[in-house]
């Protein structure tokens, strides 16, 4: 059993030709480069976003607010 040669991939490529037919190969690599094009987008969008995601956190700057001084009296 070993590798394939060089003629029986063109044999291989006959039948896959003659079942499918060319028009249907052609449309299903058209399919395959979408695919990739695709996925190559989705990462470099990822790879965009990660850098704002970190510069989007928000921060809360707090000053207190001075302390109005009210004396209770106690009765009695």
């Amino acid at each position: 059993m070993g590798t394939f040669s060089v003629t029986h991939w063109i044999i291989l490529l006959v039948i896959v030709v003659l079942l499918f037919g060319s028009g249907r190969i052609s449309s299903v690599m058209a399919d395959v480069a979408k695919g990739i094009k695709s996925f190559k987008k989705g990462m470099a969008d990822d790879d965009d976003e990660q850098p704002k995601s970190k510069d989007n956190g928000t921060t809360i700057e707090h000053q207190a607010s001075p302390k109005s001084e009210t004396q209770t009296t106690k009765a009695g």
